[in-house]
């Protein structure tokens, strides 16, 4: 892990860009966290946008986090995404996407199956070395949490990552039909946030997702409204979640 850039806010949040290998991301650590008392730390994966453009609302959550619960929190840059190296079999997974869409054509299955899972394949191994070089800082410890989309890299993750002892999930993209089969192997307590009326959203596959599931504790939030009118209090509600679980 390489650190390349930092700022500390008025809250007392440190923010430092860094690298994993080829891998860019971003580290969010409260005050409090010492090598004395180690902030546990919350994965927060983005959609397939870049990091530039999802900045402010990655970083609005993760110093909320960070300054109200003294959590660590961390983003990385998805593959194929941002600045980094186009990832062919993506790009014409979405290009091909968009056809079918625009011509009122139902959503096959093969291409759901190309757009998410050459995603999943590359981006969990990342997130598992990345979590490597996070946990080495002496500042940083477990338990660790996950959160966000796309969905399927947190179901593969929490199914295949021991050191995840907690995943908020966020419902809001495509799900192949092999991920319902991981879904069962995922144990951890889960909380799940569904936007009733997502545009781009199978409600159904949501909700089958989540029956899926094989978590003893797991919890749905479902609220009113589109992709993106997900209500303020859903913030402190995932805050919430994780400190019952992580401290």
């Amino acid at each position: 892990m390489r650190f390349t850039s930092e700022q500390r806010f008025d809250d007392g949040v440190l923010e430092r860009e860094f690298t994993v290998g080829e891998i860019p991301g971003l580290l969010w650590t409260p005050e409090s966290a010492s090598a004395s008392e180690p902030a546990s730390l919350i994965l927060i994966s983005p959609p397939p946008l870049g990091l530039g453009k999802m900045y402010p609302r990655l970083a609005g959550r993760a110093r909320y986090y960070a300054a109200e619960y003294d959590f660590a929190v961390a983003t990385v840059e998805l593959p194929g995404s941002g600045d980094r190296p186009r990832l062919a079999v993506l790009d014409q997974a979405r290009a091909d996407l968009r056809r079918m869409m625009e011509a009122g054509e139902p959503v096959s299955g093969e291409i759901v199956d190309a757009l998410i899972l050459p995603l999943v394949e590359k981006a969990v191994p990342e997130w598992q070395a990345t979590l490597d070089a996070l946990l080495a800082l002496p500042e940083i410890g477990g338990p660790v949490g996950y959160e966000g989309g796309v969905i399927s890299i947190g179901v593969r993750l929490a199914a295949v990552e021991p050191r995840i002892a907690a995943a908020g999930l966020f419902a809001g993209s495509f799900v192949p039909a092999a991920m319902f089969e991981e879904a069962r192997k995922v144990t951890v307590p889960l909380q799940v946030l569904l936007q009733w009326d997502d545009e781009g959203n199978d409600r159904q596959a949501a909700l089958d997702l989540f029956d899926a599931f094989g978590s003893k504790e797991k919890t749905l939030h479902a609220n009113m409204g589109g992709h993106t009118g997900v209500p303020q209090h859903e913030l402190d509600a995932g805050a919430r979640f994780f400190a019952r679980h992580l401290k």
